[in-house]
């Protein structure tokens, strides 16, 4: 990906078919849908490519156990084909886990155990292996840090784990490959109208302040939590269609649950499931439901675990694991947001997980709700309706067997505190190069996840990460020290206090 060949593109003033507003899972999933149709496709992001909820998850490419509970059949069905597809397109960065889950009541075997089975059926040929029975001794096998006491046994079953933030860039280096001009920091300052229709929009470059005039055919938004404040952009009297849920993960160290298999445990007080996930020699303890109020622009960018979420996990997994994490065990916490399509219920964990799209008056396409594991899915559908709504030539999609960019190739490190010089300096400018990362927080958090696995060991990181990119876009002194500055003060929130 070049970002002065993208650029140069905005400065012809040619007209695209399709303008994407958001670069997390849905907009870059989008872009390469259309791109690799054959349509002029451009995108935008406010930030760096899945700078928010995309970068945030708890790492699962899933059918979802608890949507299975709920009955939601529709979304597991579709949610286990796609995680199928991943697996097939992107072995560099999705991969089968297993997950135990442990049952202390006589009837919890039998009862997960033929929910899991319907799980696997549902699966199909694309199923990544069958569950199974456990006794205690198997149990412990798999999962020794489990509390002995009263464990009766336990279920084995599988599902698809991956890096999420990593798989982002993938998909937008796959785009860029089919054609499309793929663009971080350029917000949307405004919609381009005529006759009431919309018919482009207006961008800013974040690092130059230049404005641009950008037509298309059509422009779909993309936006994730942002998803009302552009429909309001489109039409000042829009009521909010997206109710906010924020979701926290905290990460301990690997022994707490030593061994490559994750433990999913079904039901917390809440009615969420709680999952404890090996991940890049780390484990996420993860995740919570709290509804969220505050619509201010900062906090939807680099949303706050609270202290309640914080004690909750620690309290929850502290009740199956032998040894109980502490706060001080905690190497980094994060918090992500994620954009509910509202319905009557007040509990968030309920509300609909489903992706909507609609069309506005003006014709602004928006696609918002869903989750990773069916960006693909909710791509196509989002480019079919834009097709058929805007008359454009009708070409199929061919995303079920697109292998995405980097599959054949070793994944970037996810973390540098091991790195020497000579490594670190390499893989930044390939970061920089290939990857369009921008900033120290794009490399630290993003290109490789060090923020998230250990938040202090990648305080410490930032200034040698400032000096090398620095030298490689011929900045100057102020330029490092405003970068560790504005590296330091998200970090910040990334420790456990």
């Amino acid at each position: 990906m070049n970002r002065s060949n993208f650029i140069n593109q905005l400065e012809s003033k040619e007209e695209f078919d399709i303008c994407i507003i958001g670069g997390g899972a849905t907009g870059l999933g989008t872009a390469l849908d259309a791109a690799s149709r054959g349509f002029k496709t451009i995108l935008f992001e406010q930030h760096d490519f899945a700078k928010g909820t995309s970068s945030r998850s708890t790492k699962l490419v899933h059918g979802g156990v608890r949507y299975l509970q709920q009955g939601n059949i529709k979304l597991v069905m579709e949610a286990l084909r796609e995680r199928g597809l991943l697996l097939k397109n992107a072995p560099h960065l999705v991969h089968n886990q297993k997950f135990v889950v442990p049952n202390y009541k006589w009837w919890e075997k039998t009862f997960y155990g033929i929910g899991l089975k319907i799980y696997d059926k549902m699966a199909g040929k694309l199923g990544l292996g069958p569950s199974q029975f456990l006794s205690k001794e198997e149990t412990l096998q798999l999962a020794p840090t489990l509390d002995p006491e009263d464990l009766k046994g336990g279920v084995l079953y599988h599902d698809g784990q991956f890096d999420d933030a990593r798989l982002a860039i993938s998909i937008a280096q796959t785009a860029a490959q089919h054609g499309a001009a793929m663009l971080n920091y350029f917000p949307v300052s405004g919609l381009l109208k005529m006759d009431k229709k919309v018919c482009g929009v207006w961008v800013k470059d974040f690092f130059t302040g230049k404005d641009y005039e950008v037509k298309s055919k059509v422009v779909i938004n993309a936006t994730g939590v942002f998803t009302d404040s552009i429909m309001k952009m489109d039409d000042a009297k829009h009521e909010s269609i997206i109710c906010i849920s924020q979701g926290i993960h905290l990460v301990v160290d690997k022994d707490f649950l030593p061994g490559d298999t994750a433990i999913m445990i079904p039901r917390t007080d809440d009615g969420r499931v709680l999952f404890a996930v090996p991940w890049h020699n780390k484990i996420v303890l993860g995740t919570t439901d709290t509804p969220v109020k505050s619509q201010d622009f900062t906090s939807l960018l680099e949303p706050i675990p609270q202290q309640e979420e914080i004690e909750f996990i620690l309290t929850h997994i502290g009740r199956y694991l032998s040894k109980n994490p502490q706060l001080s065990d905690v190497r980094s916490m994060f918090a992500g947001l994620r954009p509910l399509v509202k319905g009557k219920t007040k509990k968030t964990a309920a509300l609909s997980r489903d992706h909507l799209i609609s069309i506005g008056n003006s014709g602004l396409i928006t696609i918002t709700g869903g989750k990773w594991t069916t960006y693909r899915k909710m791509a196509e559908n989002v480019v079919d309706i834009a097709m058929k709504t805007f008359d454009l030539p009708d070409k199929p999609c061919i995303t079920k067997q697109l292998r995405l960019s980097g599959h054949d190739n070793p994944v970037t490190p996810a973390e540098v505190i091991s790195l020497s010089e000579p490594e670190l300096k390499e893989i930044l400018k390939k970061s920089m190069q290939e990857e369009m990362c921008m900033t120290v927080e794009d490399f630290l958090s993003r290109r490789t996840r060090q923020l998230l696995l250990n938040a202090s060991e990648a305080i410490k990181a930032a200034p040698l990460v400032a000096k090398l990119m620095a030298a490689e876009m011929n900045k100057e002194e102020k330029w490092i020290r405003e970068q560790i500055d504005t590296f330091n003060s998200i970090a910040k929130n990334y420790l456990p206090t």
